[in-house]
């Protein structure tokens, strides 16, 4: 028995080295915001955290750059540190019941830093900051980091699978996930990283449910609370053309014509939705195309006979009644269907009759970020595309039954841009989103190339912060926006803290 427990002991004692001391010795890390652990300490009813800003070794050294103090009842204490690109020497001292403290060990670490988190060169600007989301954390997809609500970075995504920082521009979707992590998609494929940037899971790319070599993944990937993974995917499908049409005017790559029967069909892209387990199997999966080709979609064609692209973008899994909204933003409309037969149980935005080309309905236009509220309305992002004088909105709708089609607006929110934007409206086409957060407020982010806004309104309107992501130029010698497909937002302190003590690779 003594020499299995030797051997045990063998195996595991690396793993509880490195689980006593956090962040790790000499470790290098691409985040401000830590958790400071040392559980080789004595235990006491009272801990005290200090952090030096430089390297030292010896009490005077240390004592004479202090930054950081705070105590704590736990010897797991979480503290930010002010500067990317520093070194620093940190130690937690057990604290008596009679005020004197115990020496620690001297531990260190440097925090690393990239050009993009230099204020001379990208800066969230605030415009407005009542202060009530002072501890939320807002995660910019296009800057590729976290910020704080006072405009600081104090996160950003590392080079990752191989990818210099250079290959990580193409970044979608980044928020937590209700297990302490924080899932994207990086050039088209789904990934799920803990805090310091370790991958835990990506996404099998084997065309499994497209059909194709490749899965073609895009805009959304979400981590369920039951552990599994759902994502978009894209399914390319023939779809037989009218008769009438002229083979003169369908002559290109997505056109096959089939010479026997002199018919036509055009390659249509339609959207997926998949589901991976942990493990990467698929375990559910869904298809637009059925639908679609027995819809009235047959009657909504272009000017040269050919079926317009749907264009999914978004989709919301009703954990509460098993029910899924996707939204196609080309045909303004948004789909409700039962998990887990698939079978479409609304259909909102108008429908199509013969020779109709309308872009929307009266409600939204290219709407984006579908979701059910607390109270169980359906809200989005609705980019308004069809009304080029007006702004994107936010909408709330009450929902109808399973089979009727209708929405009700119960609220509405038209969102703030400046008048350069307002002049070339049309360019908020792509992205946007909201985000319920408690009380019925709503958080949003919206862009185009002149503007950028990520904001929180509350139920009467009134915005309680607001700011701009922007970069600067240095040939024009003027500030520009950083374009957002997405933006979210953490408020609760016990997902903070998941996210920043869920620290270990998994297994």
């Amino acid at each position: 028995m003594h020499k299995i427990l030797t051997i045990l002991m063998f195996f595991i004692a690396p793993y509880l080295a490195s689980a006593q001391l956090l962040p790790k010795e000499a470790g290098k890390l691409h985040y401000r915001l830590i958790g400071f652990s040392d559980t080789s300490i004595p235990k006491a009813k009272k801990y005290l955290l200090q952090i030096a800003l430089g390297i030292y070794n010896s009490e005077d050294s240390f004592k004479k750059n202090i930054i950081v103090s705070r105590t704590s009842n736990k010897n797991s204490i979480i503290a930010e540190v002010p500067y990317f690109g520093k070194q620093y020497t940190w130690r937690i001292m057990p604290v008596n019941t009679n005020s004197s403290k115990s020496k620690s060990e001297f531990h260190h670490f440097t925090t690393t830093s990239i050009p993009d988190l230099d204020s001379n060169n990208t800066r969230l600007s605030i415009t407005k900051n009542t202060g009530q989301y002072k501890d939320a954390l807002i995660f910019l997809d296009g800057n590729r980091a976290i910020y704080d609500t006072k405009g600081h970075p104090i996160w950003y995504l590392p080079a990752i699978d191989g990818l210099n920082y250079e290959n990580l521009r193409d970044v979608r979707d980044m928020k937590v996930t209700p297990q302490g992590t924080i899932t994207f998609l990086l050039n088209n494929i789904p990934y799920e990283i803990n805090y310091n940037g370790d991958i835990l899971w990506k996404a099998p790319n084997t065309g499994q449910v497209s059909g194709d070599s490749i899965e073609h993944y895009h805009h959304e990937f979400t981590r369920r609370p039951n552990g599994h993974y759902m994502t978009l995917g894209s399914e390319f499908a023939l779809w037989k053309l009218p008769g009438s049409v002229k083979p003169e005017l369908l002559l290109d790559s997505r056109t096959i014509r089939d010479s026997a029967n002199n018919t036509f069909y055009q390659k249509v892209e339609f959207g997926t939705i998949i589901e991976y387990d942990e493990k990467g199997n698929v375990v559910w999966s869904w298809k637009s195309s059925k639908y679609f080709r027995q819809s009235d979609l047959q009657n909504n064609i272009n000017a040269l006979n050919k079926f317009k692209d749907v264009h999914e973008n978004s989709f919301y899994f009703d954990e509460k009644d098993q029910t899924i909204l996707i939204s196609f933003r080309n045909i303004s409309r948004i789909l409700k269907i039962h998990y887990p037969d698939g079978t479409v149980i609304n259909t909102y935005g108008n429908t199509y009759k013969h020779g109709t080309t309308e872009l929307g309905n009266d409600l939204f236009c290219n709407q984006h970020s579908c979701k059910i509220s607390g109270s169980g309305n359906l809200y989005l992002f609705n980019n308004n595309c069809c009304h080029k004088e007006d702004v994107p909105k936010i909408i709330m709708m009450q929902q109808t039954y399973p089979g009727r089609n209708d929405l009700k607006k119960i609220w509405e929110y038209s969102c703030p841009t400046n008048d350069a934007s307002l002049k070339t409206h049309t360019q908020f086409i792509s992205g946007g989103n909201v985000i319920e957060l408690p009380g019925h407020v709503i958080f949003a982010s919206f862009a185009n190339d002149l503007s950028s806004n990520i904001l929180i309104v509350n139920p009467d309107k009134k915005i309680l912060w607001w700011a701009i992501p922007e970069k600067w130029n240095l040939i024009e010698g003027k500030w520009e926006p950083v374009y957002q497909y997405r933006a979210s937002i953490t408020t609760e302190q016990n997902e903070i803290e998941h996210l920043i003590w869920n620290d270990k690779p998994r297994k």
